[in-house]
């Protein structure tokens, strides 16, 4: 169970939104809609109301702790009431967040993902935050990690501040890596030494795979996006006046050539592809599969509660890219906003609270030690949402408490991959690319350089149009 009050979703998009779909539509705003614009007192007083806190029937430690770091905020602010609406899950419905954007119900704070933005926008559903965010309001302002700062800010305009992120990894079984005869200290870096280690991994038999890939659902043309960003590409090129792709090139080309040689030559990777997202995680989960790239909440909101895997067998490295140190890595995460209808007291107010949460050590989500009083696994490398001086700190302090092996995931930590961010209209890019990874996988004589010829073309008509 993750001990983040503001999940980060599932990834990509799509999978969030199948998995949510199964809950009531109305799971992403609260059942009190009249809660949605709290009204600031009077006297000075202020009353600010928050979505996606963690609801009692549901998440009771994550409520409990919610609840004792309301009530520390409120001792220190006195002037400040906290309005918690409880949602579960918090996972946004994509219509249902729509839906209320259209009307205009959001709470004062209200929670989004870092691919909303231009949705927000458009809804002309987010107050400008700029003049009220600065060291003093949030002094550990010049250590957010660049990519989480970009997600709620359009053109020199902050509209949010980010509360959780993610970059992607390589989820590796260390338990095979002894099986086969390899180093479980030493994960590969290079897609050479994939290469190597997945095939040896795939002699073990017994259905065991040594590398794992998607190829449906959105999901294979996003791993396609991260491996780009590894290689120090993008898949969409957005520093020009218009969005492009970027993919039908040499990065492009040695990705696919790599997947497969993966396939077909070395008979590392299932006869059963077309997987979408869940099918790698239970199949790792059952050490029936080496490795393969994810976030590390794969680990603690999966592989480990979910589909039960063993906990002392995984670690996590950077991800693989040709010269072995990754350029980057796709990136997301989730975000606060403020409604247009907030007051500045009840903008400050809500900053205050951040600041409080989410963003300062020892505080909120990175109070660790309390954390672990309360039977949270303590030490997954993430969310990592600082760099400097914070980030240290914050890791210090996560690995004071650690409740996990922190060595297993040593090497992802110190590769200290950049957030990317996703690339622009994500979804129908992933979309257009999951046919590419398809026929790569599915196809011993694919025709690769034609697969990303056609991919770009398709890609950039949708480019033109999303953008226009």
């Amino acid at each position: 169970m993750s001990s983040m009050y503001h999940r980060l979703r599932y990834r990509p998009v799509i999978a969030a939104a199948a998995v949510a779909g199964l809950a009531l539509a109305a799971a992403a705003c609260s059942s009190n809609s009249a809660a949605g614009n709290a009204a600031t007192g009077s006297g000075g007083n202020v009353t600010i109301s928050i979505d996606c806190a963690p609801p009692a029937a549901q998440q009771p430690q994550q409520n409990k702790e919610w609840l004792e770091d309301v009530a520390i905020f409120e001792k220190a602010n006195p002037t400040i009431t906290i309005h918690s609406v409880y949602n579960y899950p918090c996972d946004a419905v994509p219509a249902t967040f729509t839906a209320m954007l259209r009307a205009g119900t959001e709470t004062n704070l209200y929670y989004t993902y870092f691919t909303d933005l231009p949705q927000v926008l458009l809804a002309g559903q987010a107050a400008n935050i700029t003049k009220y965010v600065n060291s003093t309001t949030v002094p550990t302002l010049k250590d957010i990690v660049p990519s989480s700062l970009k997600a709620v800010t359009a053109g020199s305009t902050l509209y949010g501040l980010p509360t959780s992120n993610y970059t992607q990894g390589l989820i590796y079984n260390r338990q095979l890596f002894s099986e086969a005869g390899l180093n479980p200290n030493d994960p590969p870096t290079t897609w050479a030494q994939v290469e190597t280690d997945a095939t040896a991994i795939a002699k073990l038999g017994n259905g065991i795979e040594g590398w794992g890939d998607y190829s449906a659902g959105n999901n294979g043309g996003w791993h396609f996006s991260s491996y780009m960003d590894a290689l120090g590409g993008s898949t969409v090129n957005d520093s020009g006046a218009a969005p492009t792709a970027d993919f039908d090139n040499a990065d492009g080309t040695a990705i696919l050539e790599a997947l497969h040689t993966l396939r077909f030559t070395d008979n590392a990777m299932s006869a059963t592809q077309g997987l979408a997202w869940g099918t790698l995680q239970q199949q790792f989960a059952a050490g029936k599969l080496g490795m393969y790239i994810a976030a590390p909440d794969d680990i603690y909101n999966v592989i480990v509660p979910a589909d039960k895997g063993n906990l002392s067998d995984i670690g996590m490295a950077a991800l693989p890219s040709l010269t072995g140190t990754p350029a980057g890595s796709l990136s997301g995460g989730n975000d606060y906003m403020f409604s247009p209808k907030d007051t500045p007291a009840q903008i400050e107010a809500g900053i205050k609270w951040i600041d409080f949460e989410d963003l300062t050590p020892g505080d909120g989500q990175f109070n660790f030690a309390r954390q672990k009083a309360d039977g949270f696994p303590v030490g997954f490398p993430e969310p990592e949402l600082f760099d400097g001086a914070t980030g240290t700190k914050i890791n210090q302090l996560r690995t004071a408490s650690a409740t996990i092996n922190v060595s297993y995931y040593q090497s992802f930590i110190n590769a200290q991959e950049p957030g990317d961010g996703e690339p622009y209209d994500a979804q129908a890019v992933y979309k257009t690319l999951d046919p590419v990874m398809l026929a790569v996988l599915t196809e011993p004589n694919a025709n690769i350089p034609a697969l990303l010829k056609q991919a770009e073309s398709n890609v950039n008509t949708i480019l033109a149009n999303s953008a226009g």
